[in-house]
């Protein structure tokens, strides 16, 4: 059972991160459908996962939850690297491949771009994509994202280099969308 609700939408639940959802986490993110997409090309074990949450998810720079649909875990929605100086930090999420193009993953990224802008006075979101992922930046796009330029051969992922597209936000883009 995920952990309690800390924001909620119409379709999704944003849920702490608890250690009963290190297995799911640690299934999802070892599939290629998802380590691909989000550049990890090493496999995580168990005490792997459990490492990245108690360093990364239990973080005071980052927020990390998990998005949950009718209590079931789908993916994980997130913001690292906050600089509370400069009000930046980095969005950033994935969907478990067998709840992709249902919204959850538009729907959960709203959620926690309002709470950054809006709770946490943010000024900025950033956000990296390869170029291969057209799903991802669709989403970006779709929230009100605007891309602001392209790292060349920037990440080695599944064999091959890959462009990195960055993506950004501001805090008056998103109130006026």
């Amino acid at each position: 059972m995920p952990g309690p609700a800390f924001l909620t939408g119409e379709t999704v639940a944003l849920r702490t991160i608890e250690e009963e959802d290190l297995e799911f986490l640690q299934t999802q993110v070892n599939d290629p459908a998802i380590w691909r997409p989000i550049g990890n090309s090493m496999p995580l074990n168990a005490e792997q996962e459990r490492e990245f949450f108690e360093e990364a998810v239990c973080a005071n720079d980052s927020i990390h939850l998990l998005i949950a649909v009718d209590s079931t875990p789908v993916g994980t929605v997130g913001l690292d690297a906050i600089d509370w100086r400069a009000g930046s930090g980095e969005v950033g999420y994935w969907i478990a491949p067998d709840h992709h193009g249902r919204g959850y993953g538009t729907e959960a990224t709203e959620l926690v771009l309002e709470h950054g802008f809006d709770q946490l006075g943010l000024h900025r979101l950033s956000a990296r994509v390869f170029a291969f992922n057209d799903g991802s930046k669709r989403l970006l796009e779709s929230v009100g994202f605007s891309e602001e330029g392209v790292h060349r051969d920037a990440a080695f992922v599944d064999g091959e280099y890959h462009d990195v597209h960055r993506y950004g936000l501001l805090e008056e883009e998103w109130a006026s969308a």
